[in-house]
């Protein structure tokens, strides 16, 4: 009888442990196969959650098929207690391991709320932004102007929470003065700013920054990022350029950015002034004169009177010979790029052609034409 009971119990033993082995194998393909979400969502974990909460989550969204799965898997694979809080885009079919490794590896949130600081020529505009996770693109909530001391309700709302995220987007031409104001009217950093910026420094970018950044920990970063363009432009320059070290080539750069918004005309546009240099030409460019009267403190707004073009200063390109003594703004990647390689060209003159382009010109003859057909061009926009 006891060997029978014996012989009964190995047996309820060695099904127990195949049934468990089976269960085990059939977690972990539940936990590693693809997940029955349909559209994609946007999770948010909080701060002080746990893995206990999110699974549950995720199950009443239909994320996973079953939360103590989810939360048994995080724990086998040591993952628990690295859960992070943030807002996580999970996509559609996307498996419990994969979940798991997105909401504990860290770093920048992939989805929720992003407030964006557009720094540009004419203005500072701060946009609220929110991630639609089934389009993966950005709605905009509301913009305002930072600097007007009344933001709207939504912005209020989302600076509140944990997981916003904050982007300064710096455009190409923006002058130095133009970014430190508008880092002081950004609120959610913080400190004095000790120095403006040397002309030119700032390096246009987009850049991350979180709550409470010191605004000249941020100026060091845009200043570290101009100073690494300056150098490889420099280095990779083409040979017998008529500029005689780095600071001349940003200044250079920064009348071509000011020049053109054309991206395609931008060596064009460097050949003009690089051939002026080499004949001893004056450089005649409008924004350096724009320059001398604003010190690129804001935007003059209007057109320039023949008084102002023949104004003493040291910027205006009609009274000086060669370059200005400084940059007249931050230039991007592409202008200090084509300031070391204009196109080969024997143009000396160009004019805006009413396209948004300008119509190029070797001879003075053939500039004069065009420039009787921009201000054709000016006459019937006046008339219309």
């Amino acid at each position: 009888m006891w060997r029978g009971l014996a012989s009964n119990m190995l047996t309820f033993l060695i099904v127990g442990l195949f049934l468990l082995v089976g269960v085990v194998i059939w977690g972990q393909s539940q936990f590693t196969a693809a997940g029955p979400l349909q559209q994609a969502i946007c999770l948010r974990v909080e701060r002080g959650s746990n893995m206990t909460k999110v699974s549950h989550m995720l199950e009443a969204q239909d994320a996973v098929t079953n939360a103590t799965i989810f939360r048994l898997g995080a724990d086998y694979s040591e993952k628990s207690d690295r859960l992070k809080a943030g807002s996580f885009l999970i996509r559609p079919g996307a498996s419990m391991e994969q979940i798991v490794e997105q909401v504990t590896r860290g770093g920048a949130s992939t989805c929720g709320t992003e407030i964006v600081y557009r720094v540009g020529v004419t203005r500072t505009e701060a946009q609220v932004r929110e991630l639609d996770p089934e389009s993966e693109q950005f709605i905009e909530v509301a913009a305002f102007d930072p600097a007007a001391g009344s933001a709207p309700v939504a912005y209020q709302e989302k600076r509140a929470l944990a997981d916003t995220r904050y982007r300064i987007a710096l455009a190409e031409g923006v002058t130095s003065w133009q970014v430190v104001e508008a880092l002081k009217s950004m609120e959610m950093l913080t400190g004095e700013i000790a120095t403006r910026p040397d002309e030119g420094r700032l390096a246009p970018d987009s850049y991350e920054v979180s709550e409470g950044a010191d605004r000249n920990a941020v100026l060091a970063r845009m200043q570290e990022a101009q100073n690494l363009r300056i150098a490889a432009a420099w280095e990779s320059r083409q040979p017998g350029l008529p500029l005689s070290n780095p600071e001349e080539m940003l200044i250079l750069a920064s009348i071509i950015e000011k020049e053109t918004g054309v991206p395609e005309e931008r060596r064009q546009v460097a050949s003009v002034f690089i051939n002026r240099l080499n004949q001893g030409m004056k450089l005649q460019t409008d924004p350096t004169v724009i320059y001398g009267l604003t010190k690129g403190q804001g935007v003059l707004g209007r057109g320039l009177r023949q008084s102002e073009l023949r104004r003493q200063t040291p910027w205006n390109t009609y009274v000086i010979n060669g370059l200005p003594p400084t940059p007249i703004a931050n230039p991007g990647r592409e202008s200090l790029q084509a300031a070391v390689a204009p196109e080969d060209t024997d143009y000396l003159f160009f004019v805006a052609d009413g396209t948004g382009g300008h119509a190029f010109a070797s001879s003075l003859q053939e500039h004069n034409r065009n420039v009787a057909k921009w201000r054709e061009i000016e006459a019937g926009r006046a008339n219309n």
